[in-house]
């Protein structure tokens, strides 16, 4: 999905119909927004951080447990 939006004279924009039903947002909802170099991106504001990130990069860790994972980082480092 591709669409175009203008910033308005106040610096606003409108989130067209169709990215809002497929995020399911609705009026008042909070965005998270990420500036980078050449771009801005929108995230729709989880309502509970911590189970939106718990097993982010479950993959990492899988047979290692933190401390396994922590001491096969180190022994990679360069002396």
């Amino acid at each position: 999905m591709t669409n175009t939006v203008t910033l308005s004279s106040k610096n606003q924009i409108v989130i067209p119909r169709e990215a809002r039903e497929k995020l399911h947002l609705a009026a008042g909802e909070k965005l998270l927004i990420l500036t980078k170099e050449d771009r801005i991106v929108l995230i729709p504001r989880p309502k509970d951080f911590v189970a939106r990130l718990s097993g982010l990069h479950k993959q990492i860790w899988k047979g290692l447990g933190a401390a396994g994972y922590i001491k096969e980082e180190r022994d990679n480092w360069q002396r």
